[in-house]
């Protein structure tokens, strides 16, 4: 069996603009939320989220690219760009017929669409739509983009499987290289979806936390108290390379990737099962394929949206996947960086890679009055990270539609 290694990493997120920065606030458990600067949030009940800060596209693209790309496609260029430069990675060198790109994205150009729909309406005398409307607002745009800015031929598509897509993206080029159909795929995802309709959806949903009073401790995994998520933005970029093909070439690897797991709740159509059996398969076929016991694990980055259902099902399924064991560490770190919906897993992951590599358990913020049925059965960091050796970490995503997406990575020393 090839195995796969990643040997580039690019963020783009609520609490950093780069890979470092972005690591430094997870350790130190900063908290990325703020007031709504998007748009006017008079008709809404929620007035905050985990936006970017001090974007400036011009920084990154010339007038005429912008006009071409919706955010999320900028947002993805730009972690892709920062995995290859920290890689190391010259494309020129390489057979671009043999890397690929398999990026996510659950709801696309979704800032073009609203924009463009009210621009139509309300032009009475001379309605139209930009030429690029179509291109920029479909999901998989932002895979294309990415390969022909680099002229790579290899692989490409977006899959889509709601708030679990870049897990599911990671786990497809885990599997393709695997496969021997590929040596190299760029893979993560990005998400622009601070927006009047995704912030209203979410919100008439009952989704999204409402602690307008203090965005910073709005979400809090695991709490008593917590009532929803915070919604973010941004992108991760992962390179996942064939493991010999890295070494010939002197790669710097981050980690490797043993396994995934997918699976179904096939419960509801927002909601997840309170059981947490979907949860329950995907782990179970993760560690299946990664080959190890469940007492191998270290570190869980869980899905942990500080939803009240959502939270409660996935410590259920923990709970039946590795009983009680005080040894275990599990930290909800969308209580920092909020939930960037199909980019989520991207971030995610690279948190755990980054946990690997440096011997951190990250922490989860906010949270004070852990569930009492969970409280003593885990370790969970509160406020700052903790040093610890991690040799396998697992990061979980779920989706609308009741999708669940699990991967596993190993430290490679």
């Amino acid at each position: 069996m090839r195995r796969v290694v990643i040997t580039g990493i690019g963020a783009l997120t609520p609490i950093g603009n780069n890979l470092n920065e972005f690591w430094t606030n997870i350790v130190n458990g900063q908290s990325g939320a703020g007031y709504i600067s998007k748009f006017d949030t008079k008709k809404h009940k929620v007035k905050f989220a985990c936006e970017i800060k001090n974007y400036d596209p011009k920084i990154y693209f010339d007038t005429k690219e912008i006009k071409k790309y919706d955010l999320f496609s900028q947002y993805a260029l730009i972690a892709v760009e920062e995995a290859l430069s920290n890689g190391k990675i010259d494309i020129e060198s390489l057979n671009k017929n043999r890397v690929g790109v398999i990026w996510g994205s659950a709801n696309g150009g979704i800032q073009t669409f609203e924009n463009q729909i009210k621009e139509y309406f309300e032009n009475e005398y001379t309605p139209r739509f930009s030429p690029f409307f179509i291109p920029r607002i479909l999901v998989d745009i932002a895979s294309g983009i990415i390969s022909i800015k680099y002229g790579l031929k290899g692989v490409n598509f977006c899959p889509v499987s709601a708030c679990a897509t870049s897990n599911t993206a990671m786990i497809e080029a885990f599997n393709h290289i695997k496969w021997d159909k590929a040596d190299m795929i760029i893979t993560g995802g990005s998400e622009a979806a601070i927006t009047e309709s995704t912030i209203g959806g979410f919100e008439s949903a009952k989704a999204l936390s409402t602690n307008n009073n203090s965005p910073q401790l709005a979400s809090k995994p695991f709490d008593v108290s917590r009532d929803g998520f915070v919604m973010g933005e941004g992108a991760g970029a992962l390179v996942f390379e064939e493991y010999n093909h890295a070494k010939n070439r002197n790669a710097k690897i981050f980690g490797e990737v043993i396994g995934g797991g997918q699976a179904a709740d096939a419960y509801h159509l927002t909601g997840t099962n309170p059981s947490g059996e979907g949860a329950v398969l995907g782990m179970l076929e993760a560690m299946k394929e990664a080959k190890i016991k469940r007492s191998d694990i270290d570190y869980i980055n869980m899905h942990a949206t500080s939803t009240i259902q959502g939270d409660l099902s996935e410590l259920s399924a923990i709970h039946r996947v590795f009983g009680k064991r005080k040894s275990l560490s599990i930290s909800g770190t969308k209580s920092m960086t909020g939930h960037l919906l199909g980019a989520a897993g991207a971030i995610e992951g690279i948190i755990s890679l980054m946990a690997l590599k440096n011997n951190v358990v990250p922490p989860t913020i906010n949270t004070i009055n852990i569930e009492p049925d969970y409280k003593n059965h885990y370790h969970f960091p509160l406020k700052k990270g903790h040093k610890k050796n991690i040799k396998y970490a697992m990061s979980n995503t779920f989706g609308f539609g009741g999708h669940i997406s699990t991967i596993i990575f190993k430290k490679i020393n």
